[in-house]
């Protein structure tokens, strides 16, 4: 048979092969590549390899089955099966047998921390375990190791924040006493606020997680390493967030996250946003964690949220997460995580990118933001005095007195 003609045939066989093939068992396939080659003659089981692919020597007892199928042979496994039993390859704990056991103590006691393991102080990853498995004797591949370890019922998993640390007894509790005390207050329409810091940010062509829309191969180039530029600074956002309204404050600050800075956001939310929304507001209630800046043991933010309220001419509540406990308030989840998400893949190069990424921050359930630049600076390590603390007009609820709060303006003599 001359080229051409060999080329015609392998064209033909190919073409057949395709149309079929998806529909065939691994018999079925092999019955078929081995009738096309009977029916080539001299030279069919080459056509028929270059045309399937299918290895020579399973065309050749393909090639054997026909014939016994022609002289009346049923094969004693039934029609159904692709090989006889027991028939193909063999499973790699088959052939060795402490393989599995092998591995699962690997996993096992690295889980535990058993000092002796191997992987104990390396990655838990497929590369690790097989060449601890090799050590061992085992011929092993990457391959195998993942489908014994799922086998096993192991998985990838990243790291789940869940632990919360040791839980205050009367965690529940105070729970319970938030919720009751900001539903009381929505109902009577009453301004209701949740404050927190979010993390400071590097100002400067820093890598911030996530990606965007760019040109294919044209990616915003960032410094490698993250060392803070001294001229540039950081940016601290600081927000407070209106329940009711489902609207943002984020005031953004050069200086120091301090209470005097938390408290001064606070103070211009309300002259800008809570004043014109609330003029009627008989008090004002703030959720807030239970460290940080605003935390519950700061005499800072008492001191400051007194002038506050004397400005205001209304009591200021205050009700703290209990320790531990912060994921929980209200401004995590329903404003920061949005501006995170808006500004992801975007390098923060100065201190407006930041302010105007924020007051960009939409969802569709209507959240809008308003941010601002605080360029006021704000020392650390403020201390105030048993004597400036006395002037605090505090009110200890009955709950908890240390968490909630509330600071009535200062009787005027």
């Amino acid at each position: 048979m001359n080229k051409a003609r060999s080329a015609q045939v392998i064209a033909k066989i190919k073409e057949r092969y395709d149309k079929v093939k998806g529909s065939l068992t691994e018999r079925s396939r092999r019955l078929f590549v081995a009738s096309e080659a009977i029916a080539v003659g001299y030279g069919g089981i080459t056509a028929a390899f270059k045309a399937t692919g299918m290895a020579p020597s399973s065309i050749g007892l393909g090639i054997e089955e026909v014939k016994k199928i022609e002289g009346g042979w049923r094969p004693e496994w039934g029609p159904k099966r692709s090989r006889r039993p027991g028939g193909g390859r063999k499973k790699a704990t088959d052939k060795d047998p402490t393989l599995l056991a092998d591995l699962q103590d690997l996993v096992e006691s690295t889980t535990r921390g058993d000092p002796q393991s191997p992987l104990l102080w390396t990655s838990r990853s497929q590369r690790n375990l097989v060449e601890a498995l090799q050590g061992k004797g085992h011929k092993i591949s990457k391959w195998t190791v993942s489908k014994l370890l799922k086998k096993l019922g192991y998985s990838l998993q990243a790291n789940s924040k869940r632990l919360e640390g040791a839980q205050h007894p009367d965690r529940n509790e105070q729970f319970e006493h938030i919720n009751e005390t900001v539903r009381q207050r929505l109902q009577a329409h009453e301004p209701v606020i949740s404050v927190d810091a979010k993390k400071r940010e590097n100002i400067g062509p820093y890598k911030n997680a996530g990606r965007e829309l760019r040109p294919q191969g044209d990616p915003e180039l960032v410094k490698v390493h993250d060392f803070i530029d001294k001229k540039k600074g950081h940016g601290t956002p600081y927000g407070v967030y209106d329940l009711e309204q489902d609207t943002g404050w984020v005031s953004v600050g050069i200086s120091h996250d301090t209470a005097e800075f938390a408290v001064q956001t606070i103070r211009t939310w309300w002259n800008e946003m809570g004043k014109p929304l609330y003029p009627d507001a008989s008090c004002l209630l703030i959720t807030a964690d239970g460290g940080g800046s605003n935390g519950y043991r700061i005499r800072l933010w008492k001191f400051e949220l007194q002038k506050l309220a004397d400005e205001m001419g209304i009591p200021i509540s205050v009700c703290h997460f209990p320790p531990g406990t912060s994921k929980w308030n209200k401004i995590e989840h329903r404003l920061f995580s949005f501006i995170t998400k808006n500004w992801r893949g975007k390098p923060l190069v100065t201190h407006q990118v930041i302010v105007d990424l924020i007051a960009g921050t939409t969802t569709k359930t209507g959240l809008t933001v308003r941010s601002i630049l605080d360029e006021r600076p704000y020392a650390k390590g403020r201390r105030i005095s048993d004597t400036q603390l006395a002037q605090v007009n505090i009110e200890p609820h009955k709950f908890h007195g240390e968490w909630n709060y509330t600071i009535n303006p200062a009787l005027q003599t």
